[in-house]
């Protein structure tokens, strides 16, 4: 009797056990890192689901305003990892992993000169297909030649876009910022969420 007590203790034991053990393997799978990821390449991998991140805003450049010559004539949707943007706003700091991810979306063909249209809501410029992305990542070990930042083109085109991309060198993006950009090479002027 006192032999079968043991054993059903023992039993019970190791279910408990198995089932903590399956609770911590489904809380570690789903705990994911919120920085970014890299292939034994080196190479930046395409984050997933970044449409769900903070939005920043998006600038447009259009052709039609730029002697028909615009670098990205586009409008460029900006995001953020929510967890980045939360430390940001309470440090007024970028940490490290910050993933900076521009869309780009095309606008819908104009009638105009200028490349505007007219839709109900009045003459404008309006969004269209998606034509490719751009991230940039803050990794200060990394890249310390670009001032702590790389700076990863995954095409200019329709989906689907590649799913890794190396460092662009410096002069390719990194300068750009160097030169212009308004506080940790980001162009802070124009994602108002950013405003402290």
């Amino acid at each position: 009797m006192k032999f079968k007590s043991i054993i059903s203790a023992f039993a019970l034991g190791l279910f408990a056990t198995y089932g903590a053990l399956k609770t911590i393997d489904a809380q570690a799978q789903s705990a994911k890192p919120w920085g970014p990821n890299w292939n034994d390449a080196d190479e930046l991998i395409l984050p997933v689901g970044y449409r769900e991140w903070v939005y920043l805003g998006s600038p447009l450049t259009p052709n039609g305003l730029n002697g028909g010559q615009a670098g990205f004539p586009e409008f460029h949707n900006v995001y953020i990892q929510p967890q980045a943007f939360s430390i940001y706003r309470e440090t007024g700091v970028f940490p490290e992993g910050t993933i900076m991810l521009k869309e780009l979306q095309l606008t819908i063909p104009g009638d105009e000169a200028d490349g505007s249209r007219t839709e109900v809501s009045g003459r404008g410029f309006f969004p269209g297909e998606f034509n490719g992305i751009d991230i940039s990542v803050k990794d200060t070990q990394r890249f310390p030649e670009g001032q702590g930042w790389g700076y990863f083109n995954f095409g200019h085109h329709a989906p689907p876009y590649a799913k890794t991309a190396a460092a662009a060198p410096v002069e390719a993006c990194a300068q750009c910022h160097i030169d212009n950009a308004d506080e940790d090479m980001v162009f802070s002027r124009f994602y108002a969420p950013l405003k402290k």
